[in-house]
């Protein structure tokens, strides 16, 4: 019995001395690693200035999308999130959209868009439906547009 206690202590003073190792956090990185803070060591991709994907591509999604609320953005993930849009001329649909930039160049194939749709039922409530996936389509074209026409505005 003295044994299998002995056994124990031993076992919880050395998961004690790895936890002491991981510098105070035994569960992990902090929210404020992820951004750069807490003294943890960043790779080199997370220390160049900027953001993480294509410039002309983000401001050009912020431009497209400006009708509509913005819920939240990553600029080093690319992820740009929009909460729901009620045109005033249709009050009994709603809209939702989630842009993607997937790359630091500029190509079609760096973004990707989906759009959400609600439609008010009888009881006033909301009904997911289908979008057009033209629809979709659409608005990553208008965003690589504009993105060559800002690319093209700082070139010369």
């Amino acid at each position: 019995m003295v044994l299998v206690r002995g056994a124990t202590v031993a076992l919880i003073a050395s998961g004690l001395v790895l936890v002491g190792c991981s510098a105070g956090r035994p569960f992990g990185p902090t929210v404020g690693d992820a951004f750069g803070g807490g003294g943890a060591p960043r790779s080199a991709a997370s220390t160049q200035a900027g953001i993480g994907v294509n410039a002309f591509l983000w401001r050009a999604t912020l431009d497209t999308f400006s009708f509509m609320p913005l819920a939240n953005a990553d600029p080093w993930g690319g992820v740009i999130n929009y909460d729901w849009y009620s045109d005033p001329q249709a009050p009994n649909e709603r809209f939702k959209a989630t842009v993607f930039i997937l790359d630091t160049r500029l190509r079609a194939d760096a973004l990707n868009v989906t759009v959400t749709k609600e439609v008010r039922d009888a009881t006033g409530g909301w009904i997911a439906t289908a979008v057009a996936a033209q629809t979709e389509t659409d608005l990553e074209n208008a965003i690589l547009t504009k993105a060559r026409q800002l690319n093209l505005s700082t070139a010369g």
